[in-house]
């Protein structure tokens, strides 16, 4: 299905001051209160598992042609906030505001309530492990864990996003004023029409990290040629955005140990999959009670209207519901991993 992936227009940006103030007069004068992966092997896996049961889990709509919309612009606009002084990993910024300001900007983006706000991350990241179920034959604790949860008892889950095609500057000045971190995992066929948005995401606190360069399944290349989509990323991501990932997503969460074994030797320290999968209409589970837990990774992706009757915008809307209305906080994947 072709990807439709226009931008929506960008504006300039407001000193903070004055968009907080505009917010404070908003809340006063309209009463707001303060109120996959798995069983790799070296044979394809594409079925997705029942319920519950840790095996393949691909990806829906896995592969598709590369996108040829440019975003349109500097992604900006009214009411945003102070995006330029981020610094990722940080305390968040919408922590330091009212209940009032919080909750106007909630309204703002069309959401219930206000997102919640996640803990400060641990002083020490958890030590991750292979999910049972999800090992290669052969490997060992020296390969990149595998994993869908991440060990915590915070009551916080983990917001990605992957591929690239969608380019939407509502979604960056959205997640900027709403303080909502997620990471991105790229292929670089996506993203090679517009680095600059992915530049502006990763200058907003947006992690940046490997999904391939063309998002094959990797199981059936052979080793250079699993070698050329997953280091060649690296290369791609150091060369555009300043630093080489250590996180690794392989395309429809199908990898074997080769794969573990080449990500390793190029830099990658982890492999998270997925627990959940956010669409703008419904949420999918790999487990069967069909609920979040603490450390749960939430799957999504960069796409739009074209592709699945809704914009990023509508997804973000969707998956925040779900997320505090289960009383969980988004938090950010590279503070714990």
């Amino acid at each position: 299905m072709p990807r439709s992936g226009r931008g929506r227009g960008s504006g300039a940006h407001r000193p903070v001051r004055a968009v907080l103030a505009a917010l404070l007069v908003a809340a006063v004068g309209s009463g707001c209160a303060s109120g996959s992966g798995g069983q790799p092997g070296d044979i394809e896996h594409r079925d997705r598992p029942p319920a519950g049961n840790p095996g393949p889990n691909p990806e829906l709509n896995p592969a598709a042609t590369p996108g040829t919309n440019p975003a349109a612009g500097h992604p900006g606009g009214p009411g945003r906030r102070a995006g330029r002084d981020r610094v990722p990993g940080g305390a968040h910024e919408n922590a330091q505001l009212s209940p009032a300001v919080r909750a106007t900007l909630a309204k703002k983006w069309g959401l219930d309530k206000p997102p919640l706000i996640a803990p400060r991350p641990p002083a020490v990241k958890p030590r991750l492990t292979t999910r049972e179920g999800f090992e290669v034959k052969g490997g060992d604790d020296s390969l990149p864990p595998v994993f869908t949860t991440v060990p915590t008892k915070d009551r916080v889950v983990f917001l990605t996003m992957d591929d690239g095609s969608e380019k939407d500057p509502e979604l960056l000045q959205m997640m900027d004023e709403l303080d909502i971190p997620y990471s991105a995992f790229l292929s670089d066929y996506e993203v090679s029409d517009n680095y600059g948005y992915f530049g502006e995401a990763q200058r907003l606190g947006v992690g940046i990290n490997n999904h391939t360069l063309n998002h094959p399944y990797l199981p059936g290349l052979s080793y250079a040629g699993q070698e050329r989509e997953i280091c060649g990323e690296q290369e791609v991501i150091e060369k555009r955005f300043g630093k080489r990932p250590t996180l690794f997503r392989p395309p429809y969460g199908n990898y074997n140990g080769d794969t573990l074994r080449i990500a390793k030797s190029c830099g990658i320290k982890a492999v998270p999959l997925w627990n959940a999968e956010a669409f703008p209409d419904h949420m999918e589970w790999r487990e069967e009670d069909e609920d979040l837990h603490p450390g749960d990774i939430i799957l999504t992706h960069f796409r739009g209207r074209g592709e699945w009757g809704g914009s990023m915008a509508d997804l973000v809307r969707a998956v925040m519901k779900t997320v505090t209305d289960r009383g969980y906080a988004v938090a950010r994947l590279e503070d714990y991993v």
